[in-house]
């Protein structure tokens, strides 16, 4: 039976991002922010208040990297959300890390965090329920530990950590528990009765549905359906 808790930001994990940029001194500028998700194929959307150092920084250049914290580095990432840039304006410098010009847009790209994606911002998002920073991804970059043998990010080798919004606790990742597309595919097969084909993915078969299959109805369970596959030389139907 459930317990019911109030008002609670109840997603977990979220990630634990650091938001990085150069102010107008050419100073790295970086912050701790947890409420950030991918919102397109090639954007991210950062829910950071615009008062921030790293936010007024971003503003100014139009651009910003955006790295994943690991375990190994926890104690600065959270000390990255600690301090304040507007109060202590070298607070990254005082982390002894180390940050690189990006090489596709004047943005830090902080050494010590193992993935790192380089942004140019596309719009700032501003409405009574929040304040959003959106980035065009223009390119992600990730230490060769981190990959797997095809050159993809394998997220097992980064020890990546996830902030807990319930007792505001880090935690680590844990390794593969399944494969998306594939885990439920047995239960697609089983409820996904010929009878609605329209919930079956588009990428379920190389062909389509067709029609229904009424003349040959007698032959089949439950309903079967044909289409053309080729209508050249000799008719083929699926």
């Amino acid at each position: 039976m459930k317990k019911n808790l109030g008002i609670i930001q109840a997603v977990f994990p979220m990630p634990v991002l650091i938001v990085a940029a150069y102010d107008e001194h050419g100073t790295v500028q970086a912050m701790n922010a947890a409420w950030g998700q991918i919102c397109n194929s090639d954007r991210i959307a950062l829910f950071i208040d615009e008062e921030h150092a790293t936010t007024q920084a971003l503003l100014k250049t139009k651009c910003f990297t955006v790295s994943l914290a690991d375990k190994a580095h926890m104690d600065v990432a959270d000390f990255l959300g600690i301090a304040s840039g507007n109060k202590m304006p070298d607070k990254f410098a005082r982390t002894g890390y180390h940050a690189v010009k990006s090489a596709a847009m004047n943005a830090p790209v902080i050494d010590e965090f193992p993935v790192v994606m380089e942004c140019e911002l596309a719009e700032v998002v501003s409405t009574d329920s929040f304040y959003c920073i959106v980035g065009r991804i223009v390119n992600t970059a990730a230490e060769e530990r981190a990959l797997d043998e095809a050159g993809k990010v394998d997220p097992s080798k980064l020890d990546i950590i996830a902030f807990d919004q319930f007792r505001h606790g880090y935690y680590a990742m844990g390794g593969q528990v399944g494969k998306a597309w594939n885990a439920g595919a047995a239960i697609v097969a089983r409820v996904c009765r010929p009878a609605e084909p329209e919930q079956l993915p588009a990428d379920w078969s190389v062909f389509p549905v067709g029609e229904p299959n009424t003349a040959y109805a007698q032959y089949f369970i439950g309903r079967s359906f044909l289409a053309p596959v080729s209508t050249s030389q000799v008719g083929v139907f699926a």
